[in-house]
């Protein structure tokens, strides 16, 4: 009796903020290797510590090839590692066509985002959000290509609320209306987090997506994908891994998925140069399709 009364009582884990609805599946995504064709030049530059370019010039043997040119601007307000405020983005390629973003924090917990994407002199997409993050949920509101005088509007609201400290439940509704049709559609979310692992289901009336991440250790990382479309009455299943070799500065990405498709790419730093080379193939054996690409990262 002695002991369990002077036993200090257990205290309950912080929620914490859930994040954003578009970063669920972050984690098993960032485990297959991105998509690579032809080979490509990134050079980065760094001005100064509000400002950096980038030039990237893409030779392609599948599309068209080209240059593109980024600027960025970063202010003084550091909210994390990836969260500063207030942050301009700015990419042009050589056909003459932008896509731009201004990110600012008006307040202690309210964040606004503006999109805007032309294609060549034509306006594209003209995007708004604004986005509030309590201590246990986040909450936002985009609007997208809104026009007052055609009656067209696209709304998209989402939620997410920290249930527990691993537990995290939410939704996404998309309103869309445009002269002679209007429509919503509902899809509920979940996640769940565990030290090693973190599983995600969004569930709604097109169809569900469900992932899987799971950390090994401090090398091996592998995440499960499954995508089921009602529309299209199709489902498709992607298996991905990450290795790390620190020793050796070396992170290979693989995939293999239920279309018959199996890719890799490897990354390999070379310091103290600030140089990184990557060599990625992809095969698709039911449409027996091959391509592979190379990149050389400078910055």
């Amino acid at each position: 009796m002695g002991n369990a009364e002077g036993r200090a009582p257990r205290r309950a884990e912080p929620r914490g903020n859930p994040g954003s609805f578009d970063e669920l599946h972050r984690l098993c995504k960032e485990v297959f290797p991105p998509q690579m064709e032809g080979v490509k030049l990134i050079v980065t530059k760094t001005l100064s510590s509000h400002f950096q370019v980038t030039h990237t010039v893409h030779m392609s043997t599948l599309g068209p090839s080209g240059y593109r040119f980024n600027a960025t601007f970063v202010g003084d307000r550091q909210l994390g590692p990836t969260e500063v405020f207030p942050t301009l983005l700015g990419d042009m390629d050589s056909a003459g066509s932008l896509n731009a973003q201004a990110l600012q924090l008006l307040g202690e917990r309210l964040r606004a985002k503006a999109v805007f994407q032309t294609h060549q002199a034509k306006f594209v997409t003209w995007q708004f959000d604004g986005e509030y993050r309590g201590d246990d949920c986040t909450a936002t509101l985009t609007l997208g290509n809104p026009d007052l005088l055609g009656g067209s509007v696209i709304v998209v609201a989402h939620f997410l609320q920290s249930v527990t400290a691993r537990l995290v439940l939410g939704g996404e509704l998309v309103y869309h209306r445009r002269p002679g049709e209007e429509g919503a559609i509902l899809t509920l979310a979940g996640k769940y987090a565990a030290p090693n692992w973190v599983t995600t289901l969004n569930v709604g009336y097109g169809g569900a997506h469900a992932s899987y991440y799971h950390r090994a250790n401090e090398q091996v990382q592998v995440g499960v994908e499954l995508e089921a479309n009602t529309r299209l009455q199709e489902t498709t299943f992607a298996f991905g891994y990450q290795l790390n070799l620190p020793r050796a500065n070396v992170v290979f990405r693989g995939l293999l998925d239920s279309n018959w498709s199996v890719g890799g790419v490897l990354e390999k730093k070379l310091p103290p140069l600030p140089v990184t080379l990557a060599l990625g193939a992809f095969l698709n054996h039911w449409r027996n399709r091959f391509h592979c690409g190379f990149s050389v990262t400078v910055g």
